[in-house]
């Protein structure tokens, strides 16, 4: 809502504003550019140009929506999920993101698993046996031992931290 509405104040028509990717109706915005990119930045956003930031910046929000919305449900492994998404190569893909990102797919897959798995422990709705169901893990212990690789706690400690920073209303 934010992109869009400040392409609207800069007199652009946007015809659909996703996550990482804007289509505009006008054709070329050259005179307006500089304006745009600096109220998107001054926002926190940024306005991709090149041809391997945009691919980057696809290969992640495929990732982020796959971990956070489709709970890691698909029936084929990352690589051919991407390779298919993006219409490209996956050994492409995955030299080009090492490249620039100093980090694998794989690596910035099973960040982002984690990052959903931290979630769902300080909502404390669910139990680690769920979680791992849900975010497509063999087993309970393969996600512990994952956890254990990328935060250096183990799921059950770390949920422990989340409880002692927890503030009882009566000691506020």
């Amino acid at each position: 809502m934010v992109v869009k509405s400040e392409l609207e104040k800069l007199g652009l028509q946007p015809v659909s504003v996703e996550l990482g990717e804007v289509e505009i109706k006008e054709n070329n915005i050259d005179h307006i550019k500089a304006d745009l990119l600096y109220n998107l930045q001054s926002l926190g956003f940024d306005l991709i140009d090149d041809k391997k930031s945009k691919t980057i910046e696809k290969i992640k929000n495929f990732i982020i929506d796959l971990v956070q919305n489709k709970n890691n449900q698909i029936n084929i492994n990352l690589s051919d999920y991407l390779a298919q998404q993006l219409t490209q190569d996956y050994s492409t893909l995955s030299n080009l993101f090492s490249e620039v990102e100093g980090i694998t797919i794989e690596k910035y897959f099973i960040n982002q698993k984690i990052e959903k798995v931290k979630e769902l422990l300080m909502y404390d709705e669910m139990t680690l046996s769920e979680i791992a169901f849900l975010l497509n893990y063999s087993s309970v212990a393969h996600l512990s031992n994952q956890f254990k690789k990328v935060t250096g706690f183990s799921p059950s400690y770390f949920k422990q931290l989340k409880d002692k920073k927890r503030k009882q209303i009566e000691d506020l």
